[in-house]
């Protein structure tokens, strides 16, 4: 397996586009991991099943968000993708999320090639309030039966909202 963060930028983020790799499918409860330090995928635990990931989760390689882990990316696709498998994203916007304290952002993206949509994901708006209410629901509760109140989801941004994040994340990648 590669290191990811060897072989792959983070893409183009101010044309709108990035390179994500994905760690856990839409529809799992693993908890599966990058290790930075090992170059390698690690199941970090298994969820309660009632807390199945309601989209695609994965990372931006070069990128350091707050919490000191890449980037996170929440991948929008009518199919799971499975872990390991990275791919060039269309950015449309971010959920802004705390997690035991630290910001712990979520860059929303789509394939930047989705043929099955016809490419018609261009922001959160077209995705439905629906759907931000179920993704906010997960993870606003998802960690509840171990360690209540502990996860918020504190709002939403849009496209350029999630590049200001993405390059600050860039920055504080090279510094280390």
């Amino acid at each position: 397996m590669p290191d990811f963060n060897q072989v792959l930028e983070p893409g183009d983020y101010q044309g709108g586009k990035i390179n994500t790799v994905i760690e856990i499918p839409e529809g799992s409860f693993l908890k599966i991991e990058w290790d930075r330090g090992r170059a390698a995928f690690m199941l970090d635990r298994v969820e309660p099943s009632v807390y199945a990931k309601p989209v695609n989760y994965g990372f931006i390689p070069q990128t350091l968000d707050e919490d000191g882990d890449e980037l996170d990316t929440l991948v929008v696709c009518d199919e799971p993708i499975p872990t390991g498998v990275w791919l060039e994203a269309k950015i449309i916007g971010v959920m802004n999320f705390e997690d035991d304290g630290d910001n712990d952002h979520k860059i929303i993206a789509v394939p930047a090639d989705d043929r099955n949509t016809g490419d018609s994901i261009n922001s959160l708006a077209d995705l439905g309030e629906r759907w931000q209410q179920k993704v906010a629901d997960h993870f606003n509760h998802y960690k509840d039966l171990k360690k209540p109140g502990t996860t918020k989801v504190t709002g939403w941004g849009n496209v350029e909202d999630a590049k200001k994040i993405i390059a600050e994340s860039i920055e504080r990648y090279s510094q280390q």
